[in-house]
């Protein structure tokens, strides 16, 4: 986790807001039980194999991070930088633990207790982030977006900008490049002193070209290279992910993940991006709804992660990632799928092992493993990749994302999810994997979807995993002991895999918002059975709360 003092660092000149009267908030007591919820990790990463100038280029790109975490706290909400400087200058111990928790949340809200404030004075979390006015209402920008055609439409749904008011109090489309200015300025600094310390050509082409990007807020060509990045250092840094705009799912965030790569487990994984053609081929939808050729890259990346920010480490903890975002590269190149895999080692022993001990009958937590876990979440990034993406709606060009607004994060997890089972059964029968592993795979994903259950359902994965289990109930693929431990039926949980695949990705090739919002309406609930588990669970820690050992000596040694 980032130092509060390095988060401080991060916010250079934000503006001070105040905020709304909350309800009660937590003491210290309970304060420190909430956080008590994230088992602490150190992540300690090996870099002896690096030569001093890719040191160099690493240090600068820890400072990056630093800056990163401030840029998100700006986009979560207008009031949050103002808010933790005020924890900072609270020496109590009330204070202290809930300057903690506000770093290990980054922001006021605790997301495990469906985003409630936890602070004084700290207002409900907007669901449109700091991406819009705040006296605007979705319904407003709504209307307005759609009043909108060409270059204008796109401004405003782009990744990469913001909507503010003009002094006439019209809405307007402002670019990140303006919007972030003063921070975007030192993160390119930095990204430029890092690629002149490597010696690494791909490194220093895509941090030159991104360094660029976030002074030009064209992010194209510097996705492109990162598509074609092959280095002993894998950075992942800039507005990515749209989940924190609960309104449609349009603005990007920016995170980053500062890592060094594990050549031998990449190798060992390559073989799966061979198969991709293959499995969009054999997907159990409508052959119409396919796509004949898929993106020409499709690298995959297994790595160690030394540091994250920003989106990328608040609250629930990455364990992998599917990027880019920008449906135009997905068409060109492909997208490229990054492991992070001393996270995954992490939550696999402090989190899903007691977990399974807890959920499963005796003869199926055995199986429960550290491959099939780690392998499924790799195809969950796999598949972001494959089934509907560019869509024809009533005529009108379009994708999945703009069609399903605030719906798409909870039905692109949960399709991920579904059809990566699907995809690890179609490689164990093509002889890929091997099938003594196949019960084994289903049942460690079985213990992991209590895992994802307990993230609350506020939050994308949790409520995609809910639809999940929910179908596999209904379809007669879990079955439940007497004692009320559970254990799937194999024959009937391939088949519902199969049909649930097909729901989505149907419902995602029709741009149907209504038919998706019907089904997460019906199926986004914990039901008793589920709940009775979820109970017993209270002593296991939720997921890890990540420490970065290496970065801070990188921080320190360059001083």
């Amino acid at each position: 986790m980032k130092t509060p003092a390095l988060l401080l660092l991060a916010l250079g000149g934000c503006a001070s807001l105040s905020s709304a009267a909350a309800p009660s908030t937590p003491d210290a007591a309970q304060l420190a039980a909430m956080s008590a919820r994230f088992a602490p990790v150190e992540i300690r990463v090996d870099l002896s194999a690096l030569p001093e100038s890719e040191r160099a280029a690493l240090g600068y790109l820890v400072e990056a991070a630093r800056i990163v975490d401030g840029l998100f706290l700006r986009q979560r909400s207008p009031a949050a930088p103002a808010q933790l400087l005020a924890l900072a200058g609270d020496d109590s111990a009330l204070g202290r633990v809930r300057l903690a928790y506000f770093v290990l949340n980054k922001g006021p809200w605790s997301e495990l207790d469906h985003d409630r404030p936890f602070i004084p004075g700290a207002a409900v979390k907007p669901d449109g982030g700091n991406f819009y006015p705040l006296d605007a209402t979705r319904e407003e920008i709504d209307a307005w977006m759609r009043t909108l055609t060409g270059d204008a439409h796109a401004a405003a749904t782009s990744f990469f900008t913001t909507i503010r008011r003009t002094p006439g109090g019209k809405l307007t489309a402002v670019p990140y490049s303006m919007e972030y200015q003063g921070q975007l300025g030192e993160l390119s600094r930095l990204l430029r002193k890092a690629a002149a310390a490597t010696k690494q050509p791909t490194l220093k082409a895509y941090l030159e070209k991104r360094a660029a990007a976030f002074l030009s807020n064209d992010y194209y060509a510097s996705d492109i290279a990162w598509m074609e990045l092959d280095a002993s250092i894998e950075p992942t840094i800039g507005p990515y992910e749209v989940y924190e705009d609960e309104w449609f799912n349009f603005k990007a965030a920016f995170e980053a993940f500062i890592a060094v790569n594990d050549p031998e487990e990449t190798a060992q994984l390559a073989r799966f991006g061979k198969e991709l053609q293959g499995l969009e081929n054999h997907l159990p939808i409508d052959p119409k709804y396919r796509r004949p050729k898929l993106g020409g890259l499709a690298p995959i990346r297994v790595v160690n992660v030394v540091v994250s920010a920003g989106d990328g480490n608040h609250g629930i903890q990455t364990a992998a990632f599917n990027l880019p975002n920008d449906e135009r590269v997905v068409a060109e190149k492909g997208s490229k799928r990054v492991m992070l895999k001393n996270f995954q080692q992490a939550k696999f022993e402090k989190v899903l092992q007691p977990i399974a001990a807890i959920a499963l009958t005796p003869e199926d937590r055995s199986l429960v493993a550290f491959e099939p876990f780690f392998t499924h979440i790799l195809m969950h990034e796999l598949m972001h990749g494959l089934g509907p993406q560019t869509i024809t709606v009533n005529g009108r060009a379009t994708t999945v994302r703009q069609e399903m607004k605030e719906l798409n994060g909870t039905l692109e997890e949960a399709k991920a999810d579904i059809s990566g089972l699907w995809a690890l059964q179609q490689l164990m029968d093509k002889g890929v994997i091997d099938k003594r592993e196949e019960r084994s795979m289903y049942v460690t994903f079985l213990a992991s979807s209590f895992r994802t259950l307990r993230f609350g359902l506020n939050e994308s994965h949790a409520k995609g995993m809910a639809l999940q289990v929910n179908y596999l109930l209904d379809h007669g693929a879990i079955r439940i002991a007497a004692d009320g431990r559970f254990s799937l039926d194999l024959p009937k949980t391939k088949k519902a895999v199969a049909g649930l695949t097909h729901d989505i990705m149907t419902l995602q090739a029709h741009g149907d918002y209504a038919g998706v919002k019907a089904l997460l309406d019906k199926m986004v609930v914990i039901r008793p059975e589920v709940q009775r588990v979820l109970d017993q669970l209270s002593g296991v820690p939720i997921d890890i709360a990540p420490r970065f050992v290496t970065a801070g000596e990188l921080l320190q040694a360059a001083r």
